[in-house]
Order: C-alpha cells, then sequence, then structure tokens
C-alpha cells in the first residue's frame, strides 16, 4: 500500500515520524537535564567534603592543643606521641585542602593556615624544650601564654574564616544548581513543545507546496537527463578518439625512447673512442719527445765529432810542419852525404869506408824525402777528408736542426690533437648526459603517456556507465513524475 502513497503523503509520514522523534528527544533531554543537576549535586559533595576537611582541621587543632597541654602539665610521653600523630593529621588534611581549592580566597585562607600552624609549632616546640628543662610550672605557663596563646589565636580565627568561607560556597553552589536545574527544565519541555508545533506546520505546509515543485523539478531532471545522455555519447566518442591518438603516440614515443637510447649508446661509443684516441695523441707526444732527445744527444755528437774533426785538421797541420821540417832535413842530410861522398874520394882509400856510410846516409835522407813526400800527400788526403767530413756534419747538424723543429712542430700538433680529443671527449660526455636525461625524460612521457591512455580508457568506460546511468535517470524521472502527479492523472 505505501507504494501507492504520493511524494506529498510520504513527506506528512516522514514529518509524523520527525514529531515523534522530536517528543523522544524531549523526553531523553529531560531526564539528561535531570541526570545533569544530579551530577552538579556531586560536583557540590566536594563543596561539602571541603567544608567536613575544615572542620576536622579545626578539630585536630583542638585536639592537638589539649595533647600539648597534657603534655606541659604530666611530662608524660603519650601526650606528646599523641601531639606528633595530629600534627600528622593536621599536615596531611591541610595537603588535601591545598589540593582540593579552586578560589583566590580560600587558597589564600589555607596559605595563612599553613603559616599560622607552622609559627605555632614552633612556638609550642620551644615551651616543651623550656618544660623539659625542668623549669618551674609558673614560667612554662607564663610562656605558654605569651608564645601559643596568640598565635593560636590567629589559627583559630583563620580556619574559622575558611569555614566559613566554605559554608558560603556550599549553600551559594547549592541553590545556584537547584534553580539550574528548574529553569533546564522548563526550557527543555518549552523546546519540545515548539518542535511539535514546528514540525506539525511545517510538515502540512511542505505536504501542499513540495508536490509542486518537485514535479517542476522531475520536468527539469527529465531534460537533464536527455542532455546528459548526449552529452556522455559525445564524451563518449571523444574518449575512443582519444585513446586512439594516446596509444599512437603512445607507439612514437617508444619509438623515440627506442633512438634515444641508441643515441646515447653511439655517445658512449665515441666518448670511449676519443678518450682512447686522446691516450694514443698522450702516447706519440711522449714517443715525439724522446725523439727529440734522441735528436738532441745526435746533435751533440755531431758537434763532438765536428770538434775531433777540426782538432784533427789541426793535427795535420801540425804533422805538415814537422814533415817539412824532416823534409829540410832530409835534403841537407842528402847535401850533406854527397858532400861526404866526395871528401870520401879525394881521401883515397881511407875515405872508402866512410863514403859507403854517407852513401847509406844519402840512401836514407833519399828514403826519408820519399816517405816524406808520401806522408805529406796522405796529410792532404786526410786534410781534405777531414775537411770533406767537417762539411757533412755540418749539413748534417743542420739537418738535425731542422728535424728538432719539425719534431718540435710535430709534439705541438700531437698536444694540440690531445687539447682537440680532450674536447671531443667533453664533447661526447655531455652529449652522453643529455642522451641520458632526454631519455630518462621520454621514460617519463611515455608513463605519464601510458597513465594518459589509461585515464581515457577509464574516461570511456566511465562516459559509457555515464550514458547508462542517463538513461536509468530518464526512466527513474518519469516514474518520479508519474508517482507525483497519481492524483492529476487519475
Amino acid at each position: 500500500m505505501a507504494r501507492h502513497w504520493t511524494f506529498g503523503q510520504k513527506v506528512g509520514a516522514s514529518f509524523a515520524l520527525i514529531v515523534a522523534l522530536a517528543v523522544a528527544m524531549s523526553v531523553v533531554s529531560y531526564y539528561a537535564l535531570r541526570a545533569v543537576v544530579a551530577s552538579k549535586d556531586r560536583v557540590i559533595d566536594v563543596e561539602a567534603q571541603l567544608l567536613i576537611d575544615a572542620q576536622e582541621l579545626q578539630a585536630l587543632r583542638e585536639a592537638a592543643a589539649a595533647d600539648a597541654r597534657g603534655y606541659l602539665l604530666t611530662r608524660e610521653d603519650r601526650f606528646f606521641t599523641t601531639l606528633q600523630a595530629s600534627r600528622t593529621s593536621f599536615a596531611a588534611v591541610l595537603a588535601r585542602l591545598q589540593g582540593n581549592v579552586v578560589t583566590d580566597e580560600g587558597r589564600r585562607l589555607v596559605d595563612t593556615i599553613e603559616r599560622t600552624n607552622e609559627e605555632q609549632v614552633r612556638a609550642m616546640d620551644q615551651v616543651i624544650a623550656l618544660r623539659r628543662t625542668d623549669a618551674p610550672l609558673d614560667a612554662v605557663v607564663q610562656a605558654f601564654d605569651n608564645q601559643v596563646g596568640p598565635v593560636r589565636e590567629r589559627l583559630d580565627a583563620a580556619i574559622q574564616a575558611f569555614v566559613a568561607l566554605e559554608g558560603q560556597r556550599l549553600r551559594a553552589a547549592t541553590q545556584a544548581s537547584t534553580d539550574a536545574a528548574s529553569a533546564a527544565s522548563t526550557l527543555v519541555a518549552t523546546l519540545a513543545l515548539f518542535s511539535v508545533l514546528g514540525a506539525c506546520v511545517a510538515g502540512f505546509v511542505l505536504t501542499r507546496t513540495l508536490g509542486r515543485q518537485i514535479g517542476t523539478a522531475v520536468s527539469q531532471v527529465q531534460s537533464s537527463s536527455a542532455e546528459l545522455q548526449a552529452a556522455a555519447t559525445q564524451q563518449a566518442t571523444g574518449a575512443k578518439e582519444q585513446a586512439t591518438a594516446m596509444t599512437e603516440i603512445a607507439t612514437t614515443i617508444g619509438e623515440l625512447l627506442a633512438t634515444s637510447r641508441q643515441i646515447t649508446e653511439s655517445a658512449q661509443r665515441v666518448a670511449q673512442i676519443a678518450e682512447e684516441t686522446a691516450a694514443a695523441a698522450r702516447s706519440g707526444d711522449a714517443t715525439v719527445d724522446e725523439a727529440h732527445a734522441s735528436i738532441a744527444g745526435i746533435r751533440r755528437q755531431v758537434d763532438l765529432i765536428v770538434g775531433h774533426m777540426l782538432e784533427l785538421g789541426k793535427k795535420s797541420q801540425q804533422i805538415g810542419s814537422v814533415l817539412d821540417i824532416v823534409s829540410e832535413l832530409a835534403e841537407q842530410t842528402n847535401i850533406l852525404a854527397i858532400n861526404a861522398t866526395i871528401e870520401a874520394a879525394g881521401a883515397g882509400e881511407a875515405g872508402r869506408r866512410f863514403a859507403v856510410v854517407a852513401d847509406e846516409i844519402r840512401k836514407l835522407a833519399d828514403r826519408v824525402a820519399g816517405s816524406t813526400k808520401e806522408i805529406r800527400g796522405l796529410i792532404e788526403e786526410v786534410r781534405s777528408a777531414v775537411n770533406t767530413t767537417v762539411m757533412a756534419t755540418e749539413t748534417g747538424a743542420k739537418a738535425v736542426d731542422a728535424g728538432s723543429a719539425q719534431f718540435g712542430r710535430v709534439a705541438a700538433a700531437f698536444t694540440q690533437i690531445a687539447g682537440l680529443v680532450g674536447t671531443t671527449t667533453e664533447a661526447a660526455r655531455e652529449i652522453e648526459l643529455s642522451t641520458r636525461q632526454q631519455t630518462t625524460a621520454v621514460e617519463q612521457v611515455n608513463v605519464a603517456i601510458a597513465n594518459i591512455a589509461q585515464a581515457s580508457k577509464e574516461t570511456e568506460a566511465s562516459s559509457g556507465q555515464t550514458q547508462q546511468t542517463a538513461s536509468q535517470l530518464a526512466v527513474l524521472s518519469t516514474d518520479l513524475l508519474r508517482l507525483v502527479r497519481s492524483e492529476a492523472a487519475a
């Protein structure tokens, strides 16, 4: 039967239920307020406990005073023991009061009680010490009246003031709690009444007005659902096209990623080859330096040879001079031999032996002259050879100088090649780094494109669901419109 109700009837039933709930809420609130009042009464018990503690404090003070008087009169240890117990209980109650008091005036009175009690304890201890010295009782009584009496009166006054303060706070708190409970009960009852009346009026008005408004809204929902269905269809088509485009873009990005990786590998190979070339250039530079050092050694050896050759030329000239002297001596010896031969021939038989000797001397002089000529020829050949060697050596020295200069240029070229290869290596490394960064970026783009493609597929699926939902919404709006306007249709 409830399925054939109109929307207005259902709203009325709903408001009736709300009214019932409001009544129930009012009852619950009333009893909750009663519970709050009871809780406040329990809080007031704290004030009552403070008052009880204050009265107990006063009783402990009187008990301690009685024990002190009993000890002063009788000097029995039992009175002193009970006096210490009373002081301990007094301190415990006072500490409990300090933790429970919440007002500034109460804290001030508790602090005054504490200070005054300490003064009384010190004064009483002095009197007890006097009593223990076997002093006259009259002196002890006089000391008690002069030292303990005024302090005790101030302590009694402070305790009585605190008792009066807590009694006044207890009465005020009890009256305030009662008044608050009464006001809360009245307020809750009034709110419950107005809630019932307001719910009834609102249910009646909403039942009359929402029927027409919801009918108009349902008509608009029908129109919007049709538009939503068309938009969902268009969105589904666009999502399919976007998914196709994203697939193509993902394929292109994959190819670009592969190309970037190939470029990275090529840049790595170029960097490796450049490093090997730089190492070879450095090795060639070292080899050129060694060759340049060798050529410098050759130049020094050539200069040494030239020096020795020049020295040899000088020695050959000196030998020529000596040969001139020898040649001259040979000629003179030959002349002397001829003259000796002539003289020997003139001497007859006695100079024959001398003639033989002279002849031999002449022959020796001739041989010396001939040898001198041969030596002179050899010296001339040696001098010519020395000159030729010196000229050849100078030519070789010039060639060595030219080779050394050429090796210097080669070394400079190797140095320049090493620098250019180093620059190439750095460039290859930068290219490698750039391609790696590009590869990373392309991978990130690839992931983003894949996510977008997935999102496009999800959007396509969502568009289909949206289209289906729009169709269902159109059917539901038609049913709702028929439900709202059932009376008019009837």
